[in-house]
């Protein structure tokens, strides 16, 4: 089945959010709409409309222009399995002591790695994004560190690759409590962690946040996970404050360079410490302590 996207840009996110339900109400009607931060510092937000039925092009135009978006282009898309596609192309990532691999690369898993079996899905973190990747290193060093958490949560999970990473390293400490907003995410997470054989060991949440009772008493934490977007974690830092113990660290990311400094300087100002920093092309991780 054909299916076409049509997308656009605006200047301001409640531009974006109401061009986004404006589109809900086209003929034929979208089978998904949604909006997104551009994250290269310019301030816009890309709005996407997706169809089954070739869309109203002139109807499509007339919302752009009520909302002062840009003219949406409208493209049809082939027919793929875009799944199988990303797993016959993504080869494993190497991070540290970490092997994170889809399963059809299960038999290259290198003697004493600790392997990760992450396939693609509709969740963020594979482990090929520079943000998860600088997230796994900074674990890595962590360990090697002989920092040792009792408590760990990772804040907007996605498929859970850090929750997992984090209990493997500590294998003793209580369950990983992993998050996140999105109810596909979650059940991503959790067939990950029993794909992984972490069932017990990870405890896969929907929440914004610490906005969970399990979250809220689950701390003081030692150390928290955060690979998601910069305003959101300026918009963390208190409570990322509140929630850890005295010590404990924070791994931040989704960050871009250019970015990085107004992240640390929400931080600082939430009671933590000068960071560890890590760039990786246009992409920082960030490892705090409270």
């Amino acid at each position: 089945m054909p299916t076409w996207t049509a997308l656009t840009q605006t200047t301001s996110r409640e531009d974006a959010e109401a061009l986004a339900e404006a589109c809900e109400a086209l003929s034929p009607e979208p089978m998904g709409t949604g909006f997104f931060e551009i994250e290269d510092g310019s301030d816009r937000w890309e709005v996407g409309a997706y169809f089954t039925d070739q869309p109203d092009e002139l109807g499509l135009a007339l919302l752009a222009a009520a909302h002062g978006a840009q003219p949406f282009l409208v493209s049809e898309l082939p027919e793929v399995d875009w799944v199988a596609h990303v797993r016959r192309e993504l080869a494993p990532v190497v991070a540290g002591r970490f092997f994170v691999h889809g399963s059809h690369d299960a038999d290259k898993v290198p003697a004493g790695a600790e392997a990760l079996c992450i396939e693609a899905a509709m969740a963020f973190g594979t482990g090929h994004h520079a943000t998860t990747k600088g997230c796994l290193l900074a674990l890595d060093r962590l360990a090697d560190d002989g920092f040792s958490p009792a408590h760990t949560a990772d804040i907007g999970c996605g498929t859970a690759v850090l929750a997992m990473a984090a209990a493997r390293l500590w294998p003793d400490a209580p369950p990983v409590l992993a998050s996140d907003i999105d109810p596909v995410a979650v059940a991503t997470a959790a067939a990950n962690v029993a794909a992984n054989g972490l069932e017990g060991r990870v405890i896969c949440l929907e929440a914004e946040g610490f906005d969970a009772p399990a979250l809220r008493d689950g701390g003081p934490y030692d150390l928290v996970l955060a690979n998601i977007l910069k305003q959101p974690l300026i918009d963390l830092a208190p409570d990322m404050a509140r929630h850890l113990a005295p010590g404990g660290r924070v791994v931040l990311s989704g960050i871009l360079t250019t970015q990085a400094d107004e992240v640390i300087a929400a931080y600082r100002a939430a009671g933590f410490t000068a960071p560890q920093r890590e760039d990786a092309g246009d992409w920082t991780a960030l490892v705090m302590t409270r």
